[in-house]
């Protein structure tokens, strides 16, 4: 069984120990090198001290020691000794490949890079060395393996730092590292940081619990005993072998229970963890045979990562029980290896067995996608936040509907896994089908959910979106959806006004680029091409009339106008341009829910037949004395005949109004069933137009409602709290 890590500060270390320490898993490592590195890094340090007043080199050796306990391969110990020579010491990288090897120096010069450069705030600084440390995890893991165990050793020694110092050190750890470390599945490290940063975040809440859990050790040690020796007499009846170890939670998970629950110490009831250990995935499940069959289990509380395994690759079998004198205890059970990931994490695959180390790197997804939100975000605010908020999941599983499992944050919505599948299936999504039933978007998915996502080809990203996504892979590609509309609209926008402005110059657009006359212009305006061009008086960061003063032909054909000529048509361009942004902002924010295509002041109707609503594919029809008729596309009354007499049309997005449409209820046939069906619908919000009723000869309900929705997202959210109900037998449009 994997011990539990101690990384505690070690102030009389010496290269002796740490040579011990790696032969004692890899004694045919090359100790030469070691002590190497380690006089190395000595001889750079010399006459540095640190904030407690130790010699410097104290620190890359608690470092390098940390790495040990890792099982880390040698080239990454070395590169512990030597982090911070290349920054500290003016040692250049070539001198560290020169002296060690080429794996040694790009370790170095990786962790170099990171928190090199200097920036004009501490947040730009801190988030540009975030970035840089996704590109450096995205190359080689170790780097941030290195640089986990740089942080637990300045968290340990943080007390001889300013109170301000603390604080800021401390909730960045919590913020980065702490998720970084669970991502890795170096729960270990995770778990020391996290009562680090709870010591120095909450000084007061953290020496409280300590001298709670101080105070009851005596009994709490007799009572662990007592548990182990009881589980492994149920086991050995039932002829298992197992290591069993039990220990007191930490302190930062008793506080987020304290937190969650919003109890006192005394009231957050298990507060003690056991591990068993067996000797294959079989025995797992026995094992938890037995201690279900032994003890009482809390019921909602297991969960089983070995079927379905963390993102991280952790795996391990949890329940909770009702333990000897009642007392709730949480159980763990996995293999030797499982518990080896466990702890390790990532770091356990650079561990050497026979003498072998593995050199291939694993593969983690979520590196990638880090890296993909690093080029394609410039907001750092907003690339802090993909860190924060999306490194340490730990949150609900999920099935496709081929079975697939997917891993989303608590909270999550359909449209977060629908972005997860694919961004197109993300923009074109309208709602969710889960567990067979049709939910809308604000659904809050739990563990277990089968979900089907429901699309639409008209459907397209809203500002409203943002406020029903949780992940930031989903908000970054809403985000990038509408910041492509904003700019594909000005750049129509611009064109049609240059086009006007040119053309009051008797040109245009085409002459003038032929006549290469836009290069003046480009250079003087820092403007790219004739796109941005056209995007930026599109927007109104410039005006036709500041462009035409950049154009040698037109500027030189304004001097040769009288004042008044001139004064005339610069009015006719600018009065042109006003219209234009009126008429899009009129688009946009129209009392119409229908924008007829390349047509005006047009009276525009919603066909009876099949009431359209937003999020239908519709098609438009021109109908004499009555303007344009709205289907959707399949709707029975378009015919060969109809389709001559189409026109484009599409939904207004800035149009906010309800539309009715009917739903028809199949049910049982039991007094009350109208009342409860229209209580139902009243209490999401919805308004019911009417309702008709009937029995039907089966001994079932037949009930017709008219009700009115913003749009096909609002429909389903009514249809999924109709389908709730027990005596419901089917809900369909009509």
């Amino acid at each position: 069984m994997q011990e539990s890590l101690d990384f505690s500060h070690e102030r009389d270390l010496t290269i002796d120990d740490l040579v011990r320490r790696v032969e004692a898993y890899y004694p045919d490592a090359d100790f030469t090198m070691l002590r190497k590195a380690f006089l190395f890094a000595e001889k750079a340090h010399t006459g540095q001290k640190r904030s407690s007043g130790e010699d410097y080199i104290i620190h890359p050796m608690n470092v390098a020691a940390t790495l040990i306990k890792l099982h880390m391969d040698l080239d990454t110990i070395m590169a512990g000794l030597l982090h911070d020579v290349v920054e500290d010491c003016n040692v250049s990288p070539q001198e560290i490949e020169k002296e060690f090897n080429q794996g040694v120096a790009d370790l170095v010069v990786g962790l170099t890079k990171i928190g090199k450069i200097k920036f004009k705030t501490k947040e730009e600084s801190q988030i540009e060395n975030f970035r840089k440390m996704v590109v450096a995890m995205a190359k080689d893991l170790r780097v941030i393996i290195v640089k986990l165990a740089d942080r637990m050793h300045n968290m340990r020694t943080l007390q001889y730092v300013s109170d301000e110092k603390q604080k800021k050190v401390a909730q960045e750890t919590l913020d980065i590292y702490v998720p970084l470390a669970s991502r890795l599945g170096i729960n270990s490290v995770k778990s020391d940081l996290e009562d680090l940063c709870l010591r120095f975040l909450k000084p007061e809440i953290y020496y409280r619990l300590a001298e709670k859990v101080s105070m009851k050790k005596s009994e709490r040690d007799t009572y662990i005993r007592d548990v182990i020796s009881n589980i492994k007499e149920k086991l050995l009846e039932y002829s298992l072998h197992a290591e069993v170890k039990g220990r007191p939670k930490h302190f930062y998970s008793i506080y987020k229970k304290m937190t969650s629950r919003g109890v006192d110490f005394e009231q957050v009831q298990d507060l003690l963890a056991f591990r068993i250990i067996v000797g294959n995935i079989t025995e797992c499940y026995k094992a938890l045979g037995i201690i279900h069959s032994s003890f009482t289990p809390i019921p909602g509380r297991f969960k089983d990562y070995i079927a379905i395994p963390k993102v991280n690759n952790y795996q391990s079998l949890h329940t909770t029980i009702m333990g000897p004198k009642a007392e709730r205890i949480e159980i763990q059970i996995r293999t030797n290896e499982m518990d080896e990931v466990a702890e390790a994490g990532v770091a356990a695959h650079w561990k050497y067995k026979e003498g072998l180390a593995g050199k291939t790197a694993p593969k983690l997804d979520w590196v990638q996608e880090l890296l993909e939100y690093n080029k394609n975000t410039d907001n750092t605010r907003e690339f802090l936040d993909v860190i924060k908020n999306d490194l340490d999941l730990d949150g609900v599983f999920v099935f496709t509907p081929n079975g697939d499992v997917r891993e989303l944050k608590y909270g999550s919505t359909p449209l977060d896994f629908a972005y997860e599948i694919h961004t197109e299936v993300g923009n074109h999504c309208v709602g969710a089908k889960i567990n067979g039933k049709i939910v809308p978007l604000r659904h809050i998915l739990k563990s277990g959910d089968s979900v089907e996502i429901l699309t639409s080809k008209t459907q397209t990203p809203s500002k409203d979106w943002l406020n029903i996504a949780k992940s930031s892979k989903a908000r970054s590609k809403i985000k990038q959806w509408l910041l492509k509309v904003e700019r594909d609209e000005n750049r129509e926008l611009g064109r049609e006004i240059l086009d006007k402005a040119f053309k009051v110059f008797g040109t245009s657009i085409k002459n003038l680029k032929k006549n290469n006359e836009f290069k003046v212009m480009f250079d003087d305006l820092h403007i790219i091409d004739e796109e941005e061009l056209c995007v930026l008086v599109g927007s109104g960061k410039y005006t036709p009339k500041s462009i035409i003063e950049h154009i040698p032909s037109l500027k030189e054909a304004a001097g040769k106008l009288e004042v008044k000529d001139l004064g005339e048509k610069i009015q006719d361009i600018e009065s042109y341009s006003d219209k234009m942004t009126k008429n899009v902002r009129k688009k946009s924010h129209s009392d119409n829910a229908i924008i007829v295509d390349g047509m005006s002041d047009v009276m525009v109707r919603m066909a009876r037949c099949c009431n359209p609503i937003p999020g239908d594919s519709i098609v438009g029809f021109i109908t004499r004395g009555r303007g344009i008729t709205v289907h959707t596309s399949h709707c029975n009354r378009v015919d060969a005949e109809t389709l001559i007499r189409t026109i484009k049309v599409s939904w207004n997005k800035g149009f906010s109004f309800t539309h009715p449409v009917s739903v028809r209820v199949t049910t049982q046939d039991k007094p009350g069933i109208l009342s409860l069906i229209s209580k139902t619908i009243n209490n999401v919000g919805i308004n019911i137009r009417s309702a008709l009723a009937k029995s039907m000869p089966d001994r079932k309900g037949s009930f017709i409602f008219e009700v009115e929705v913003k749009d096909y997202s609002e429909l389903l959210k009514t249809i999924s709290a109709i389908e709730s109900l027990e005596e419901v037998i089917s809900v369909t449009r009509v």
